[in-house]
């Protein structure tokens, strides 16, 4: 007997598509894994209405693989359980024709439930589900949207073994220069942006202003504000994939490392929350006047967010390279500090329209996956208002000179040790992701710690 959960797509929204799209032959079926990744398959036509009747079985080793897609077997998701088969059911609203492939492909967005039903805790997406229920439960809604930072990289390195940036997509030009916010420079870079916009609005993604950034051949892109922070989390994964598609259509690489070269700024992945009540009003706007600190709910929110930056800063900076954009003065904030309209803090309360109060949450890596660092900032935030949590004052310098953030880690075994340490963060994620998260960063870990680099062999080889 095949149970179906409540929450998967129905047969009829498989059957309405087909019959509006005769052109697609095939369909990507992606499950994002703990890294973010996209693991899956690729099913034909004829296949898809299965995956709605019946589910799809998929091992459940595929949750439990490390960034190079191996099995790590301290997750308990592998050996363990004679990597036995769960069943993958089709999100609801997830089924999305792809722009501009020959031929013509769609695809659809699963989660990962046991075979009796439930839903498989170590999926990522479904600890986010369950936070967001956590807080319907105190009568709030969280809405919000993630920006996305990103280089355009030429696929060839520099002669030194570096990345550099993409030529001009619209005449092969290149240029040496930083360039932030030059409307000239994204020009250049029409052809790959364009195809961007037009993948978005096919995969009902509403995505809004391209900057050029402050690194050379660094991007950003915002995405529009969801009243559904599920859905804003399931845009930015979509997103990834789309920039990434569009840049290789064009002979160049969609990079979505935290930190591709020394000497250029690190690439982050802000999200912006705020918190509805059930008549659909913004609490962080409960105070009216310009002053946001004066919001109760607002302080509480950022208190949460806060305390419990320390041990979820594996959740926001989940690799070795997570740890390079981490420097003073680099925009990316190093210490649990808030403000007002201030880019050098981690919790950044923009300036503008009172009634769309907000909270910015600036420590996350483009790198991190997404659904996992709104479900690490969810839990804090509901933490911090269910204790009435009071926080420290306001930053209204430089953050970076704040001496805040000495619990915090230094560095990313500091981070994991942190991580698994962390009551906050097992309960936040739920044993069972927490465990393969920790078990697959540990793996991780113990591979490049045992990397000899060529920065060892530079300085050590004949000096040592």
């Amino acid at each position: 007997m095949t149970h179906r959960p409540a929450d998967a797509a129905l047969p009829d929204e498989a059957q309405a598509f087909l019959a509006a799209h005769p052109e697609i032959e095939a369909f990507d079926l992606v499950l994002t894994d703990a890294n973010g990744v996209a693991r899956g398959k690729i099913i034909r036509r004829h296949e898809l209405l299965g995956l709605y009747t019946s589910g799809r079985h998929l091992p459940i080793s595929i949750l439990g693989l490390d960034i190079l897609g191996e099995d790590v077997a301290g997750t308990g998701l592998v050996w363990d359980q004679g990597d036995a088969d769960r069943r993958a059911w089709p999100i609801s609203g997830s089924l999305r024709a792809l722009h501009a492939t020959q031929p013509a492909r769609g695809e659809v967005m699963v989660m990962l439930y046991e075979l009796d039903g439930p839903p498989m805790l170590a999926d990522p997406r479904h600890a986010l589900i369950r936070q967001i229920a956590a807080l319907a439960d105190m009568g709030l809604r969280p809405a919000g949207a993630f920006e996305l930072e990103f280089y355009l990289l030429d696929p060839d390195l520099a002669p030194d073994g570096t990345v550099r940036p993409a030529r001009d997509a619209l005449d092969g030009r290149t240029g040496a220069e930083t360039d932030v916010y030059s409307v000239d420079r994204l020009h250049g870079m029409l052809p790959i942006f364009n195809q961007i916009y037009a993948d978005c609005a096919q995969s009902g993604i509403n995505a809004e202003t391209m900057i050029s950034e402050y690194g050379r051949g660094q991007y950003e892109l915002t995405l529009h504000y969801r009243e559904n922070l599920l859905q804003a989390a399931d845009d930015l994964i979509r997103l990834k994939r789309i920039v990434r598609a569009a840049a290789r259509a064009h002979g160049a690489v969609a990079c979505f490392m935290a930190k591709p070269n020394a000497d250029m700024a690190g690439s982050g992945m802000h999200m912006h929350v705020s918190m509805l009540d059930d008549q659909g009003c913004n609490i962080f706007s409960e105070v009216a006047g310009e002053d946001p600190t004066s919001s109760p709910a607002l302080r509480h929110a950022i208190a949460g967010m806060a305390a419990h930056m320390g041990p979820s800063m594996l959740v926001f900076a989940p690799h070795a390279n997570s740890w390079r954009r981490f420097a003073a003065n680099s925009y990316a904030p190093v210490a649990p500090t808030w403000g007002v309209n201030n880019r050098s803090v981690a919790l950044r309360v923009p300036a503008g329209d009172t009634r769309a109060r907000r909270i910015e949450h600036r420590p996350s890596g483009v790198d991190a996956n997404p659904y996992l660092v709104a479900t690490a900032v969810l839990a804090a935030l509901r933490d911090g208002l269910a204790q009435k949590m009071q926080p420290s004052a306001p930053v209204t310098g430089n953050g970076y000179d704040s001496k805040l953030g000495a619990d915090m880690p230094a560095d990313w075994r500091s981070a994991i040790v942190a991580a698994e340490g962390s009551e906050f963060l097992k309960i936040a994620l739920g044993p069972d992701l927490h465990r393969a998260f920790v078990a697959i960063k540990w793996a991780e870990y113990d591979r490049m710690a045992r990397h000899v680099s060529a920065m060892d062999l530079a300085h050590y080889l004949h000096r040592a």
